[in-house]
C-alpha cells in the first residue's frame, strides 16, 4: 500500500472487491436472461444499504456473460483501487452455484484461514453476496438451473505483490474481500484483519513463536536476528500494537519477540497501542521523566522537550545496550505489553535506523 496525502475535508466512501464482483455477476446474470447490456447495477450490502454500481464492461450470449467493474475505493490508499473486477457466468443444467477462481484471483495453499486448501481466495462475505443476487435472479426470473460464477481481477497477480496475500498461503493472485460491502477512508478495519488471519495462519501451521514489527524495514533487520523463523511467523503490526496483542492472547503463542522503532517505542511506553500518528502523539514530559529516573540533569530534560521528533532522541542518548535511558524505556514497553498478553513470553528489540538493535534485558 503506497502513502499519499490524507484529502482535506469529508472523505468519500468506496466499495470492495467482494461488492464490485458481486455487482459484476448480477449485471451478467441479467444480461443473459434480458439479452440486453447493462450499464448499472444495484447491489445489496450486508449492512443493509444498496449501492448503485457502473458497470465497465458487458458481453453475453444465450447462456454465458462477462461483465466487469472498475473498483473504486473513495478516499482510501487501497492497492486495488481503480482495478478491474469481474465475473464469467455460466449456466449449467444442475442447480448448485459454484465459485471459480478466475485471472488475477489467488488460491489458498495453506490452512488458517476461513476456507480450505486449494479453493480460490473469495471469501465467505463475497460468497454470500454473490450467491444471494444469484438466487434472487433466478428465482425472480421462474429459472431452473444453476449458475458458474468464475472471479476475475485484471493484473490481480501483480497487484498481489504488493500484498502480505502470499505469506498467508494466497498464492497467484489477490484475496476477494469485504464484510460489509462498503470501504471506509483510512480505516483500520482491513489492516487489523489482516493481523488476525497472519496470526491464524501461522497457529494452523504448527507456529507458536512470533516475531511482531511494524513493517518491512524493521523486519528486514529482525530477519537477520531471526533466520530459522518461517515467513508465517513474522506479523507486521503496522500502527496497531494493541489489536496483534490483543489477538495473540486468544491464541496458542508461547513467545512473542516484538520488534520496534523508536518513534513507536515511546508510545508504547506510555500505553499507546495505537501508534498512528493521527491518533497518538509522544509525550515529551513522560519521555522526561524517564531521563530524570536515569539520573539526567534538567538540562537534558528541557532539550527532549524542545525535539520534534521521538526519533531524534539518539542525538541526546547514544544508541547501545549499556544506555540505561533505553532499557528504561523499553522497560515501561514491556511493562504495557505484559498488561494485555500476561502469559506469553517476551522479548523487545528497539530497533535502529540502520538496522542495529538493543535488547531489552529483564532483570
Amino acid at each position: 500500500m503506497g502513502l499519499r496525502a490524507i484529502p482535506k475535508g469529508p472523505l468519500r466512501e468506496g466499495f470492495t472487491t467482494g461488492t464490485s464482483a458481486t455487482a459484476a455477476a448480477k449485471a451478467a446474470l441479467v444480461s443473459i436472461i434480458k439479452q440486453e447490456k447493462q450499464d448499472l447495477v444495484n447491489v445489496q450490502l450486508p449492512i443493509d444499504k444498496v449501492l448503485t454500481i457502473k458497470i465497465h464492461t458487458n458481453d453475453y450470449q444465450s447462456n454465458w456473460a462477462k461483465c466487469s467493474v472498475i473498483k473504486d475505493a473513495g478516499d482510501d490508499p487501497d492497492v486495488t483501487n481503480g482495478a478491474e473486477v469481474g465475473c464469467e457466468v455460466q449456466l449449467t443444467t444442475n442447480k448448485d452455484i459454484v465459485f471459480i477462481g478466475g485471472e488475477g484471483v489467488g488460491t489458498v495453499t495453506l490452512p488458517g484461514l476461513e476456507l480450505n486448501v486449494g479453493e480460490p481466495a473469495i471469501n465467505p462475505v463475497p460468497r454470500q453476496m454473490m450467491e444471494n443476487a444469484v438466487k434472487k435472479l433466478l428465482h425472480d426470473y421462474d429459472l431452473e438451473c444453476g449458475v458458474t460464477i468464475s472471479v476475475f481481477v485484471t493484473d490481480g497477480k501483480k497487484l498481489a505483490k504488493r500484498t502480505l496475500n502470499e505469506r498467508v498461503g494466497i498464492m497467484n493472485g489477490l484475496s476477494i474481500l469485504g464484510t460489509t460491502g462498503i470501504v471506509k477512508p483510512y480505516s483500520s478495519a482491513s489492516y487489523i484483519a489482516s493481523i488476525v488471519q497472519g496470526i491464524d495462519v501461522a497457529v494452523a501451521n504448527g507456529i507458536d513463536e512470533l516475531v511482531i514489527n511494524s513493517g518491512g524495514r524493521s523486519e528486514k533487520y529482525l530477519k537477520a536476528l531471526f533466520p530459522d523463523t518461517s515467513a508465517q511467523g513474522f506479523i507486521h503490526y503496522g500502527n496497531w500494537i494493541g489489536e496483534t496483542l490483543k489477538k495473540i492472547k486468544t491464541a496458542p503463542i508461547k513467545k512473542v519477540t516484538i520488534g520496534i522503532m523508536l518513534g513507536k517505542a515511546v508510545k508504547l511506553a506510555y500505553g499507546k497501542t495505537d501508534t498512528h500518528s493521527c491518533i497518538s502523539s509522544w509525550n515529551k514530559d513522560f519521555v522526561s521523566n524517564i531521563a530524570a529516573s536515569c539520573g539526567y540533569d534538567e538540562q537534558i530534560q528541557n532539550e527532549i522537550k524542545n525535539l520534534n521528533m521521538a526519533g531524534r532522541l539518539i542525538e541526546l542518548f547514544s544508541f547501545n545496550e549499556d544506555e540505561l535511558f533505553y532499557q528504561r524505556l523499553l522497560e515501561k514497553c514491556y511493562e504495557q505489553t505484559k498488561v494485555i498478553i500476561n502469559k506469553t513470553a517476551l522479548d523487545i528489540y528497539l530497533i535502529g535506523k540502520d538496522g542495529s538493535y538493543i535488547k531489552y534485558i529483564n532483570k
